[in-house]
């Protein structure tokens, strides 16, 4: 009997740990993001670097990469926002194969990032100082979406993802016609975001209501007029 009781209080501690190291794994995810330590897993579609950037870059005017500075910027928020919220609803998500769908955009979302990061440090410039609260707002969205049960959780990710896709597609009209390096980024992250769509809609992904779409339009156009300057 007592071996039993035992074998249960260490299943029960394995549990609870399995909890704890959950969040805690996600508290370290979320440090490694803000302080910019994130690590593509794929090539940057700008390609080179260093001198070889500064040559690219050598056709802008000092507005020009201004202007492009703010736009990268605001695309480096928006793969914060991704970061967070991806995380957000698998955590929460009860379906094995559906939390993986947002572990693996999650997991691309974060090549988005380390490209953007280092595009703004080729226009010496910088992230959003909110990033923080990006991230732990977006977070908090994301664990609340998985409460909806897996079909809006899917069509939340299906909507962020055609709105995000919207987004891009402007600002590949608003960046500076020389700025290749910008735009080389911004389409390989349109087509990334499309993917994240088309998957989501294939596992079960369901519209949302109307009224929950315009508040995520709004919620973008705060965010972006905001992240462009700050």
């Amino acid at each position: 009997m007592s071996h039993k009781v035992h074998a249960a209080s260490l299943s029960a501690g394995v549990r609870r740990f399995s909890r704890i190291d959950d969040v805690l794994t996600e508290a370290g995810r979320a440090l490694r993001i803000l302080a910019g330590a994130a690590q593509a897993g794929r090539p940057n579609p700008a390609a080179g670097g260093g001198a070889q950037a500064k040559a690219q870059d050598a056709e802008l005017s000092t507005e020009q990469r201004r202007h492009a500075a703010g736009l990268m910027r605001v695309n480096h928020v928006g793969e914060v926002c991704a970061q967070a919220l991806y995380r957000g609803q698998a955590l929460g998500c009860q379906d094995a194969s559906v939390r993986e769908v947002f572990q693996q955009a999650a997991a691309e979302e974060v090549d988005h990032l380390a490209w953007c990061d280092q595009r703004l440090k080729e226009l010496d410039s910088r992230p959003s100082y909110l990033n923080p609260v990006w991230y732990a707002g977006s977070f908090a969205l994301g664990a609340l979406a998985s409460r909806a049960g897996t079909g809006l959780n899917l069509g939340f990710m299906a909507e962020t993802e055609r709105q995000v896709s919207d987004h891009l597609d402007s600002h590949l009209r608003l960046l500076p016609a020389q700025d290749h390096r910008s735009r080389r980024i911004v389409e390989q992250m349109r087509q990334d975001e499309d993917q994240h769509r088309s998957t989501a809609e294939q596992h079960g992904g369901r519209p949302l209501p109307f009224l929950v779409k315009r508040a995520m339009k709004l919620m973008s156009r705060v965010m972006t007029a905001t992240a462009y300057r700050i």
